[in-house]
């Protein structure tokens, strides 16, 4: 069915049950697709440095930084990993992009417009879904260890960054709130509704 490759993003809050959702949704394409998931931050040394030092780590840098940080992964991760696999055909479904950057850092401070600037060289996503739980449901969510953006504060904000996007219609709303199952399914049907409106 699909002749050219797509690049999907899944975007929500931490404990959003996006990383789950974009697996379940990479392993429902694998079935008539060639399909691949990946995540942000990468498996790249820059992105190592980020989940090791940044994410889970004592001092958070200048939220300045962060961004830098994150946007240099992305690039790296584009070029290594994510081009290639669309150059082949694939679907490549992945979990956070750049709207993570904007919502995250976008809340804690920093200009929207200088965000996107330093990711000027990002790949634009053919679709891009918002996997929406309420802040209050995600952190009750969560019972690993709390990033250092885990907070109910900090995840409001995150949320309402998000939903300026959803609204200006960059992502697609998904209401997340619903069992499991659900929420697989409404997104499999707005991917494979993106799938077949472009054919």
């Amino acid at each position: 069915m699909v002749t050219k490759g797509a690049f999907i993003v899944l975007e929500g809050l931490d404990g959003s049950g996006k990383s789950t959702q974009a697996k379940i949704l990479a392993a429902k394409l694998k079935r008539s697709h060639a399909a691949v998931y990946t995540a942000e931050p990468s498996h790249e040394k820059i992105g190592v440095f980020i989940r090791n030092r940044i994410l889970y780590g004592e001092i958070r840098p200048p939220t300045s930084v962060e961004a830098l940080l994150f946007a240099a992964d992305r690039i790296e991760h584009i070029q290594n990993e994510v081009q290639p696999l669309l150059n082949e055909g694939c679907l490549v479904v992945s979990d956070r992009y750049v709207y993570s950057s904007l919502a995250y850092q976008g809340s804690a401070g920093l200009s929207l417009e200088w965000i996107q600037a330093v990711n000027f060289y990002s790949l634009k996503p053919d679709l891009a879904l918002f996997v929406d739980v309420a802040p209050e449901t995600v952190l009750a969510r969560l019972k690993r260890k709390k990033s250092v953006m885990e907070t109910l504060e900090t995840q409001r904000k995150v949320r309402e960054v998000y939903l300026k996007y959803v609204k200006a219609g960059d992502l697609k709303r998904i209401d997340g709130e619903k069992p499991k199952k659900e929420v697989a399914t409404d997104i499999l049907s707005a991917v494979m509704a993106f799938l077949i409106a472009r054919c």
